[in-house]
C-alpha cells in the first residue's frame, strides 16, 4: 500500500496550498488527499493543486466529502448535495483520483419524529446514485464509518448493512483505525470487509473522544490493525489524518513525526509498497 496524508493537516493550520503540498512531498509521502469544496474551488486553486501534484510526483488518491444533506428530510436539501456530491466526483476525475471519500450525516431529533428508516433509505439510494455517476468517470466511493452515538455509519455492523442494501460494486468502505477502537470493533472484524474497501486513514486517539492525533499521541495499538488491513489485500493508501495540531507554528514537525512513525509500523509489516 501507499502512504498519504489528507491536504487538511496544513490547511487547518495557515498553510497555502502550494506550501502544504511541497511539504507533502519532501517528507516523503507517496500520495495525497485533497481537502477542498468542489462548489466554490476557484480554476485557479485546481490549476495550482494539480499543477504542484504534478511537479513534485505526487498523485492525489481521494476527496473527502462531509455530506450530510443527503439524508435530510427536505427533498430540495437532498438533491442539492446529491448535486453538489457529484460535483465533487467531477473534480475527483479531473484530479485522476481513485475514490470520493463520502462521510454521510447522523439520524436527527434523537430518532424520533422522523423515522430512521426514511433516513437511511434516503441515503441508500443517494449513495447508489452517486455510485453509478462515479463509475461512468472511473471513480469508487469510500464510505466512512464515524463513531458518534447518532451516525447512520457509526459501527462495522451498520457498514456492512449499508453496503449490503447499497449492493453497488462503485460503493465500498473506508477503514479509519482510530474509529474503529472507537466504536470497539476489532482488528479481527475487519475481515468482513475483505473485498470491500479501498482506502485506510490512521490517526490515534485517547480511545474515548475523536482526536486525529499523530500515532503515538494516544492509545491505539496500530499494529493488529493493520496486520488486519494487510491481510485485506487492499490495493490502496493508508492516508494520515491530522486535524486541529495544538501548536499550529510546529506543524512541520508535527506532519513528519505522523509520517516516521506510520512510515515505521507500515515498514515492520512490509505492507509498504
Amino acid at each position: 500500500m501507499k502512504l498519504g496524508i489528507i491536504s487538511s493537516a496544513f490547511q487547518q493550520a495557515g498553510v497555502s496550498t502550494q506550501s502544504g503540498l511541497e511539504h507533502i512531498a519532501r517528507i516523503g509521502f507517496d500520495t495525497v488527499d485533497i481537502f477542498c469544496e468542489a462548489l466554490t474551488i476557484s480554476e485557479e486553486e485546481t490549476r495550482l493543486i494539480e499543477n504542484t501534484c504534478t511537479r513534485n510526483n505526487l498523485p492525489i488518491v481521494s476527496l473527502p466529502v462531509v455530506s450530510a444533506g443527503l439524508i435530510d428530510f427536505n427533498d430540495p436539501v437532498r438533491e442539492f448535495h446529491l448535486q453538489r456530491c457529484k460535483k465533487f466526483i467531477d473534480l475527483c476525475a479531473r484530479f485522476k483520483a481513485d475514490n470520493l471519500l463520502l462521510v454521510l450525516g447522523e439520524y436527527i431529533w434523537q430518532r424520533e419524529v422522523i423515522p430512521p428508516e426514511a433516513q437511511w433509505q434516503w441515503a441508500v439510494e443517494n449513495t447508489r446514485e452517486l455510485g453509478e455517476y462515479a463509475g461512468k468517470k472511473g471513480i469508487q466511493i469510500a464510505l466512512e464509518l464515524e463513531p458518534f452515538r447518532l451516525s447512520l455509519l457509526n459501527n462495522l455492523k451498520e457498514m456492512v448493512r449499508f453496503l449490503d442494501d447499497c449492493n453497488h460494486p462503485q460503493v465500498k468502505a473506508n477503514i479509519d483505525i482510530s474509529h474503529l477502537v472507537l466504536s470497539d470493533v476489532s482488528p479481527s472484524e475487519l475481515s468482513t470487509l475483505k473485498g470491500r474497501a479501498v482506502h485506510v486513514h490512521i490517526s490515534d486517539c485517547d480511545g474515548k473522544v475523536h482526536g486525529d492525533l499523530p500515532p503515538g499521541h494516544g492509545v491505539v495499538k496500530f499494529m493488529p490493525y493493520l496486520q488486519a488491513v494487510k491481510e485485506l489485500k487492499i490495493d490502496g493508501t493508508i492516508a494520515l489524518e491530522l486535524e486541529y495540531s495544538p501548536d499550529p507554528n510546529r506543524i512541520v514537525e508535527w506532519v513528519e513525526e505522523a509520517y516516521r512513525e506510520t512510515d515505521r509500523m507500515m515498514g515492520e509489516l512490509d505492507l509498504r509498497g
